[in-house]
């Protein structure tokens, strides 16, 4: 009677490995269409002939969730969305599998469906957020730490102190451009820690559409950046402080709201002959929360039209930046000191598929923000993720794909309800704290004689 029941057993287990469907992503194509990967994977030449358990389709979906399930081991990952192909002989994959199938991949396919994505979901409902027909956009710079070695310290370098000292850990630097209404990132530069923002800025440009502003932070501040802003595109302004030794002479107005002209360096004009001798600029002074002077330099000439209280509550918003990044780095990594990549190529790999499944998550607020008629920033990015991690796995692992539609009705419906739990009243102002000690400081008191 055990040999019987044993011998059903085993069929009844190899009927099911042969019965079970290939994981098939078309299904998350509500997030991320499948057409999109096979683009990108073609474009870079990256697509796989032969039949592996790890195609670069699925390796390509396993980059993007090791950012959504940033706590969890890579071999976690694979086994709880199912990103493996079946195989009767060999239900599971070894560490060193995995190693090679991104290796094999590279970044450039996560790089190009990154562009392809930010792009399009950029441009779906831009419409909706417009500020006087123009779409609003902040350009600023962060840095991640890497995992500690030879290899990462020679490509990227790492930041040096003044005492001579050099960081604990290798530093990418990078720069991006994200839509501040929605937070969606629509183009990223990164690479070396020694090199400058503004190298990477100028990669950026062409990436800005037309009738557009953006909203730098006054380290950008240069005229072959917003010269080429202006002059290269149709229709695209920019707003930026001045710096406290920026240099002008007043043509029009006055000195609160005045067009001025400024000289162009003969630097700049070396490494870009096509820069003018001068440029112009509307500056406007302002009074922020904290009755703090402050002016700022914009190419919106007209000032019926942008007035100068326009101009403050744009630039005010510049810190919806610096949110984003927060939410990026704290909230998506949990605080993780360093990316969990060992190479170089797979830094790189790494920072595309997170800047993917980041836009992932603020595409889905943005859409539920419509749904509701409120802000995108009024819903908790940290609630909507656990929910879209959640979402996530639930859709990756049935093998009902009709209930999609429904998963993700129920995903929006969730995000409502966290919408309905907001603070209306909290505010959320920039503060710059200090950094914590490691090791608690100790108090010597001194006793008078």
């Amino acid at each position: 009677m055990a040999v019987n029941l044993g011998f059903m057993l085993n069929e009844a287990i190899q009927f099911l490995v042969e019965s079970q469907e290939s994981p098939n992503w078309e299904r998350l194509g509500q997030y991320l269409p499948y057409e999109w990967i096979e683009q990108a994977l073609a474009h870079t030449g990256k697509a796989s002939i032969r039949q592996r358990r790890l195609p670069a389709q699925q390796v390509v979906w396993l980059v993007v969730a090791l950012a959504i399930y940033r706590h969890q081991s890579i071999s976690e990952v694979l086994d709880d969305l199912d990103l493996v192909l079946p195989d009767a002989q060999t239900p599971f994959v070894s560490k060193s599998a995995v190693a090679q199938a991104r290796q094999r991949l590279g970044a450039a396919p996560l790089k190009s469906l990154f562009e392809i994505s930010a792009r399009a979901w950029c441009d779906q409902d831009s419409k909706t957020y417009l500020f006087k027909g123009l779409k609003l956009f902040a350009m600023d710079g962060t840095t991640l730490k890497l995992a500690d070695t030879p290899e990462h310290r020679e490509h990227f370098g790492a930041q040096a102190y003044a005492n001579q000292t050099i960081s604990s850990y290798p530093q990418v630097r990078g720069v991006t451009v994200t839509a501040i209404p929605t937070h969606l990132i629509l183009s990223a530069a990164f690479g070396p820690y020694g090199s400058n923002e503004m190298a990477y800025a100028k990669k950026l440009l062409p990436s800005l559409p037309e009738d557009s502003l953006t909203v730098f932070d006054k380290g950008f501040l240069s005229a072959e950046i917003l010269c080429r802003l202006t002059s290269e595109g149709k229709n695209r302004h920019f707003i930026i402080p001045a710096k406290a030794n920026t240099k002008w002479e007043i043509i029009s107005g006055t000195e609160q709201d005045a067009v001025i002209q400024m000289r162009v360096s003969p630097q700049a004009r070396l490494k870009w002959p096509d820069l003018p001798e001068f440029w112009q600029a509307r500056a406007v002074t302002i009074i922020d929360s904290k009755a703090r002077q402050r002016i700022l330099l914009t190419s919106l000439f007209d000032s019926k039209r942008y007035t100068v209280a326009d101009i403050a509550a744009c630039y005010a918003r510049r810190w919806q930046i610096e949110t984003s990044y927060r939410e990026l780095k704290t909230s998506m990594l949990g605080m993780a000191l360093t990316l969990r990549s060992k190479t170089v190529e797979g830094v790189y790999q790494e920072i595309w598929g997170t800047l993917t499944a980041y836009n992932l998550i603020r595409l889905e607020i943005a859409k539920t923000a419509i749904a509701v008629k409120c802000e995108p920033t009024e819903i908790s990015f940290i609630r909507a993720f656990h929910v879209i991690q959640y979402e996530l796995h639930w859709a990756a692992v049935t093998r009902s794909y009709g209930k999609l539609p429904s998963l993700l009705l129920r995903l929006r419906q969730r995000l409502v309800h966290l919408l309905n739990e907001e603070r209306p009243d909290r505010q959320a102002d920039r503060a710059v704290k200090a950094l914590p000690k490691r090791y608690p400081v100790r108090i010597i008191k001194k006793t008078l004689n």
